[in-house]
This record gives structure tokens, sequence and C-alpha cells, in this order.
């Protein structure tokens, strides 16, 4: 069965995903020590809401040569978070084995979206 081309970001299985991780990052971080509210909290926040992000970017650029760059730029915020997420988990603040399967979810979408344009 082929899917209708998206006509928004918001039509794209990869974006709805990284948004859902967005909101789950925020939901975990809410608990995170107050030291932490300018140090790993933004920093976890920020690089998941840039993955989301990029990836909406990555939608309105023409050429696929752009869009492509974009979505490495999401791969590397993906990267990123994931990092955070580690270090959230080594330092007790939560558990988050159902956030890194979003992550591991997100990564084998963003790369299926990115062959698809290549």
């Amino acid at each position: 069965m082929e899917r209708e081309p998206a006509k928004t970001f918001k039509d794209l299985i990869v974006w709805q995903k990284a948004h859902e991780l967005v909101l789950s990052i925020y939901q975990m971080t809410k608990n995170f020590p107050k030291e932490e509210t300018y140090g790993l909290t933004s920093q976890v926040r920020r690089s998941a809401s840039s993955v989301a992000a990029n990836i909406a970017e990555a939608f309105k650029k023409k050429g696929p040569k752009d869009k492509l760059r974009m979505l490495n730029i999401a791969q590397g915020s993906l990267s990123e978070t994931e990092y955070h997420i580690l270090l959230a988990s080594d330092l007790k603040y939560a558990d988050v084995n159902l956030i890194q399967d979003n992550v591991e979810q997100v990564s084998k979408l963003l790369l299926a979206y990115m062959r698809a344009i290549k």
C-alpha cells in the first residue's frame, strides 16, 4: 500500500515520532533535580527538539542535497540526545528504557527517510 505524499512536515511519520520523543523528554525532565535546570535538563530538551525542528526544516528545502544536509543535522542532534539520555540514566535521574526505544525508532525512520530522498 503506497502512502499519499506528505503535505506538511506534520504528515511525516519520522517527524511525528521525533515530536513524541520531545514530549516524552519534557515529561521525563520535569523530575530532574532543580540544579540541572540550566544543565542537563536544558541540554536534552534542546537537542531533542532540534531533531524534530530539523526534520521540519528539511521538509521545506527544495533540493535533495539541502534536504539531506538538514536531516544529517537531525541525526547529529539525535546522537546528542541519546548521550544526554545515557547520562541521565547513569546519574539515576530517570528510567530511560522507553525513551531509548523511541530514540532507536526515530533513528531508523530518519535513515529510511534519507534513503528515500537519495
